[in-house]
């Protein structure tokens, strides 16, 4: 927490709800064999596929937020389970495209239906997921993510010491 500022950051509160959701995301989708990680990937690939996508593993990795190498790791032990399919793109043949299994859309769509029950469920504060307030609170996130943010710079004595 700073010095200025009586209270939590928001830093430190996205942080914390985020860590809320994920723990709550992770719990629901435990008895369909996913981990939040997992979900993630296997929903946003849910919803490429439907408009016709077959993302490579590194669009799905700027799509999700997470590191390509990751995003590597989850899709092979996804592959494992038989919940998606690897292949090599025909057009770029260092890229993988990924793509959901029959079993792997059984399971996405039903992961999907818990989830949207606990969104609902966490959203409730603010009204449930169809409210104003939500629609807001999404808008302001939205805005929050799509800022880009300034190279960093490790050895600046400015920022040495400063939390989040």
């Amino acid at each position: 927490m700073s010095k200025a500022s009586p209270g939590p950051t928001p830093g430190f509160l996205v942080w914390r709800l985020a860590n809320k959701w994920r723990v709550a995301v992770d719990r629901a989708v435990t008895p369909l064999g996913l981990t939040h990680a997992q979900y993630s990937l296997v929903a946003s690939l849910y919803g490429m596929q439907r408009t016709g996508e077959r993302p490579s593993q590194r669009r799905l990795a700027d799509h999700t937020g997470l590191e390509a190498l990751y995003v590597s790791k989850l899709a092979r032990a996804l592959e494992s389970a038989g919940l998606i399919e690897r292949t090599r793109d025909p057009r770029d043949p260092r890229a993988v495209q990924l793509a959901l299994t029959e079993q792997g859309q059984a399971v996405t769509r039903q992961a999907i239906s818990v989830v949207q029950e606990l969104l609902q469920q966490l959203l409730e504060p603010l009204g449930g997921r169809d409210a104003e307030r939500t629609r807001v609170f999404t808008d302001e996130l939205k805005t929050l993510l799509d800022a880009p943010l300034a190279p960093s710079r490790p050895n600046d004595e400015s920022t040495q010491g400063t939390p989040p």
